[in-house]
């Protein structure tokens, strides 16, 4: 394990060889508890008219019995019934093959570990904060449960390619800080976004960022930052345009295409664009 971070070369001490572990739900304490209870009421209360009617549907899943860290043997019940997907505990981040299995397989693997107190507002590796509060409720969606699926899946066959990069960046740029236009306004869909007190402000009320129509290409070649708030955001019209676009797309011609273009830098417009907001760039500017 590197540096105290939920980071390991192999399965740990105790995890089976797919790295899933057992939550061992009793065994969170009191504060850690309260950590969530804190999180939750915070994040619930503010994304009503932010937050995706997806995602606002699927908290309901959430919504256990008892305070506290959800117990995944009540949350699956309910999550299965939904679209036949689980949550399983691993100890941290695990290896990518081992990632797009459990999702090709309807499972989605949450680390075991919630921040602590300092770390309320971010924190650099994810826990089960961000993993079940942020994936779970949009994973009882059928439709973004099955683009979750088809990303697993074509995750595995992208192992055959050397594509891990790009491919990566179609998940930052949908899964995790995604935005989707609908009839009422822009809203916000990503797990790295709902999860997030302060960018869940930022994606959708800021002027820095860009706002740009999600295009597969244009996304797959865009770098992206993993230690602050996003400075482009794509948008897609739905969650079934989404499905189409990628479990519709054959990914092998793509990645050849990918290997002879330049990637594109955080922040840069390309001149075919489609801009929903053009950002000042406020924000990065105050950090240089």
């Amino acid at each position: 394990m590197a540096d105290n971070l939920h980071v390991y070369d192999k399965p740990p001490l105790g995890a089976n060889a797919d790295w899933t572990i057992p939550q061992n739900w009793e065994a969170f304490d009191a504060h850690e508890h309260e950590m969530w209870d804190r999180l939750f009421a915070r994040q619930s209360e503010m994304l009503p008219g932010r937050a995706a009617d997806a995602f606002l549907r699927g908290l309901d899943v959430l919504k256990l019995s008892k305070p506290g860290i959800p117990d995944y043997q009540e949350l699956n019940q309910r999550l299965m019934a939904a679209t036949g997907w689980q949550v399983v505990a691993v100890p941290g981040l695990v290896p990518d093959d081992v990632f797009f299995d459990h999702l090709a397989n309807r499972r989605f693997p949450a680390g075991n570990f919630i921040r602590q107190p300092q770390q309320l507002d971010y924190l650099q590796e994810p826990d089960i904060f961000h993993d079940v509060f942020g994936h779970v409720p949009m994973l009882a969606d059928p439709v973004f449960a099955d683009y979750m699926v088809a990303y697993g899946k074509g995750g595995l066959r992208s192992l055959g390619f050397s594509a891990l990069d790009h491919l990566a960046r179609l998940y930052w740029y949908t899964v995790e800080f995604g935005l989707i236009q609908q009839s009422d306004g822009l809203r916000i869909y990503g797990a790295g976004i709902v999860s997030s007190y302060a960018e869940s402000i930022f994606a959708l009320d800021d002027d820095s960022p860009n706002r740009i129509a999600f295009d597969l290409l244009r996304v797959m070649r865009t770098r992206y930052r993993i230690d602050d708030f996003q400075q482009n955001y794509f948008v897609i019209q739905s969650l079934e345009a989404l499905l189409k676009s990628t479990a519709g797309t054959d990914f092998a011609p793509l990645y050849h295409r990918l290997e002879t273009m330049p990637d594109i830098a955080i922040a840069d417009i390309l001149e075919d664009d489609a801009m929903l907001h053009h950002g000042t760039q406020a924000y990065a500017a105050s950090k240089a």
